[in-house]
């Protein structure tokens, strides 16, 4: 038993840590690509985006309180639209439970 501790104990110090093999800054030449999706990012998160999900949500409401629409698919739609526009809260949680 104790060998197998001294064992884990020489791999935990010999292996590479999980932060080191993360890279702090974008590598480089990625600057069209950074570019690109940033842009991406504003597009669908932006006045276009927004209006859209208003008149979905809209239009999700008023079929479901007509009875036109089935609850649950109406209910992933709007579930959608948090996810949507929660994304960039959702990725920086993850990031900051995983220590980034």
């Amino acid at each position: 038993m104790r060998s197998f501790s001294r064992f884990a104990a020489a791999t935990l110090l010999l292996s590479p840590s999980a932060v080191f093999a993360q890279a702090v800054t974008d590598p480089q030449g990625s600057g069209p690509i950074v570019a690109a999706l940033s842009w991406l990012q504003g597009t669908l998160l932006g006045n276009v985006a927004t209006a859209a999900a208003v008149m979905a949500v809209a239009a999700v409401g008023f079929l479901m309180l007509t009875g036109r629409m089935n609850w649950r698919f109406g209910a992933t739609v709007i579930i959608g639209c948090f996810i949507l526009f929660g994304a960039v809260s959702i990725v920086s949680g993850i990031q900051q439970v995983a220590g980034g």
